[in-house]
């Protein structure tokens, strides 16, 4: 249910309730989870992180500070920096206090994705790497999602987060009446991969990175605890 609610952003409730699933029965195996041996105690859980997994996330959240707890999963994925799911990024800045406060806004998290009504409601933001003379650059297209006009772009040796600052900016600035909502791509794939028809191999690759590191922090765990237990 993680998985699905992280590709599709639809509400866990109502992927639950599409599956045929009473909500009280849900909600009794999410509690029983990784609970209970025969002595009562809790089980160690394969998604608990290790501390140097909670170290890079909460970095990598100071290098990317604009971008949601959803995104910077899929980006340390696709990045080989940590390969954690939404739910543990999101736990670990919540406890790091990077995320969580309050902002008196009501939020739009499972009422799923509609399209714009109009001109410059929706931005998509698209960044690709061209070669141009032997020597790679990134291409950062931003797509107005009402009329599919494209609103700017822009050339750059580096793709850093200043660099994506500067372009954001730079479009807004050629429209400084608008106040566009910045779309990240469709199930967090580039739409040049999506394009490209790759999108399926990308979600292979994240959930292989994931079971992966599960199996390992599992083992860890193990060694530890036969170390205890010599």
């Amino acid at each position: 249910m993680r998985r699905w609610n992280a590709r599709t952003e639809i509400a866990v409730c109502t992927l639950v309730l599409w599956l045929g699933i009473r909500l009280s029965k849900f909600h009794d195996w999410r509690r029983r989870y990784g609970k209970l041996n025969e002595h009562n105690a809790w089980v160690p859980r394969d998604h608990w992180l290790e501390d140097w997994e909670k170290q890079a996330i909460v970095r990598f959240s100071f290098e990317y500070p604009l971008e949601g707890y959803r995104r910077l999963a899929f980006m340390m994925l696709d990045r080989d920096v940590a390969a954690v799911s939404p739910s543990s990024v999101y736990r670990v800045l919540k406890s790091a206090g990077r995320i969580g406060r309050s902002t008196n806004k009501p939020s739009n998290k499972g009422t799923g994705f509609h399209q714009p009504r109009k001109a410059h409601e929706h931005w998509h933001i698209d960044i690709s790497y061209i070669n141009i003379h032997g020597t790679f650059y990134y291409l950062t297209t931003i797509l107005d999602g009402y009329s599919r006009y494209i609103a700017h772009w822009e050339i750059r040796r580096s793709m850093t987060e200043q660099d994506e600052l500067v372009v954001l900016q730079r479009a807004k600035e050629k429209f400084p009446d608008e106040t566009p909502r910045i779309i990240s791509a469709i199930g967090y794939v580039a739409p040049a991969d999506k394009l490209a028809g790759r999108e399926i191999e990308i979600f292979a690759t994240r959930d292989r990175k994931l079971a992966e590191a599960r199996q390992q922090r599992k083992e860890q765990r193990e060694a530890a605890r036969l170390r205890t237990v010599a």
